[in-house]
Parts: C-alpha cells; sequence; structure tokens
C-alpha cells in the first residue's frame, strides 16, 4: 500500500528542553533523528520508556518544534499543527462530553464551514466506517472505552487529513477490547490508505499492525537505532511460527537499544 514518496520527514531534528528543577542544565530529548515515513504506510515507533516516542511525534504533529533541523509532511515545512494532521490520543478526554457521537464527528467540518449537505454526508460516512451508526446520538459518557476510540478516530477522519498521528491510542483499553481496536485500525487504514505513525510500547501490537516498526535508542539524545521491515503477510495472525520469531527479534532489538549510550 505505501509508495516510496515521503509523507513524513525528519531530517538531523534534534530537540532540546531549557532547564528545569529536576534537570537545571536543559533535557536533549532527541539527537539527529533522520526518518522518511512512505506516504500510505503503516509506520510504528517502538523503544524503552523515555526515549521520545511521543516527542517526536509531537514534533510531526506541530505540537513542539524542532530545536534544529527540519521536520515536513508531504513536502511542505511543519511550523504548526494543522489540518493535514490529525492526531488521536491516548485519552478520550479529546471528545466533546456534551456532543453526541454524530455532533463530534460533524465538529471539524463544520468549524471549517463545510455545507450542511456535504458535512452530513461525511458524518455518515465515517459512522459507517467505524461502526457506530447505531449509536450516533449517545453521549460519551454512554460508551465504551473502544467506542470512544472509534469516535476519536472517526472525528480525525472527517477532517480528511493526510497523515494520522497516533499516540499509544489503544494502551488505556482492556486486553480484549484493545485486541478488538488493532483490528478495526488495520482495517480502517487499509480502507483509507492513510499513512499512519503510530507510537506503542507493545511489541505485539508494532509487529501485528506496522509496515516498518522504528526502534529508538535510550534518552537523553535519543534517535532512531534501526528500521525493521515487517515482512509478515496481511491478514496478520498472531502467535505464528513467524510472528513469534520477530518478535523475540525485535524484543532483543529494544533490549539492546534501552542499553545503548546516546552520547557514544
Amino acid at each position: 500500500m505505501a509508495n516510496s514518496q515521503g509523507a513524513v520527514e525528519l531530517a538531523a531534528v534534534t530537540k532540546s528542553f531549557a532547564g528545569s528543577r529536576r534537570a537545571p542544565g536543559g533535557y536533549c530529548a532527541l539527537e539527529g533523528v533522520n526518518l522518511s515515513i512512505r506516504g500510505g504506510e503503516f509506520f510504528c515507533l517502538l523503544g524503552p520508556s523515555g526515549c521520545g516516542k511521543t516527542t517526536l511525534l509531537n514534533l510531526g504533529a506541530g505540537f513542539e518544534a524542532a530545536t534544529s533541523g527540519r521536520v515536513s509532511v508531504v513536502g511542505r515545512p511543519v511550523t504548526a499543527p494543522g489540518p493535514d494532521r490529525g492526531v488521536i490520543f491516548q485519552t478520550d478526554r479529546a471528545l466533546f462530553d456534551w456532543l453526541t457521537v454524530a455532533e463530534n464527528i460533524a465538529f471539524g467540518p463544520s468549524v471549517r464551514g463545510l455545507p450542511e449537505g456535504e458535512r452530513r454526508q461525511r458524518v455518515e460516512e465515517y459512522l459507517q466506517l467505524v461502526g457506530l451508526t447505531d449509536h450516533r446520538s449517545k453521549l460519551p459518557r454512554e460508551l465504551s472505552g473502544g467506542m470512544k476510540q472509534r469516535t476519536q478516530i472517526a472525528r480525525v477522519l472527517a477532517n480528511e487529513p493526510e497523515i494520522l498521528l497516533m499516540d499509544e491510542p489503544f494502551a488505556a483499553l482492556d486486553a480484549y477490547t484493545r485486541s478488538h481496536m488493532q483490528r478495526e485500525i488495520a482495517r480502517i487504514w487499509q480502507a483509507t490508505g492513510k499513512t499512519i505513525l503510530f507510537v506503542t510500547h507493545d511489541i505485539a501490537e508494532a509487529l501485528w499492525l506496522a509496515d516498518r516498526i522504528g526502534i529508538m535508542s535510550r534518552g537523553p539524545g535519543s534517535r532512531v537505532e534501526r528500521i525493521i521491515e515487517v515482512p509478515l503477510p496481511r491478514p496478520r495472525a498472531k502467535m505464528t511460527e513467524d510472528f513469534i520469531s520477530i518478535f523475540n527479534e525485535l524484543s532483543e532489538l529494544i533490549d539492546a537499544a534501552a542499553k545503548t549510550d546516546a552520547t557514544d
């Protein structure tokens, strides 16, 4: 599904934070990161806790500015958040509690001034895509955790971004719901052809979803140590011999990355 054109590009990117009580000398989260994510690709970032995965995603989203280097999306420099990038968070607090499922999905197109007929058509399309047509009139408090995340996905997709940036979106879900949502996002990705940058700490999740997996080193000065192509055919089955073999390889690579001194 992916093409060779870079949809998300980081070139020699460094991100440092100013000094604080805990780190009076400042902190370098990322140093010299080079990464190219192909158009239409499902790319997962893996690494030890505190390695800068979310910081890297925030740079792509435009929530943070690089200290040095270049961040671009489809050839355009990233200087601020924009409608070409949709961000899906771990928490469901991004939903508006006082709006129904359909109203949450319609919010972005409404703010952008889409005509009512087109807005209604888009809401129906994405309600159907995420399987929430029968729940359109419910408020977020009436939804399960998985349904809230599907609402959040539909709300982001309704703005028709070129890139989806997902920051551990299923981490707070129970194991059964998480597995279901993994299948759902794989289905939605294949249906839409969107480019996805997906941050996770779960090796099996990354292996089940990704075309390629980027492994990050431990901070400070984290970088993408290695990129692994996932050769497993789709649809994928977990716990096959090939799946377990690649899982073990990734586990060893992450253990090694966790021990890497980024100053070496």
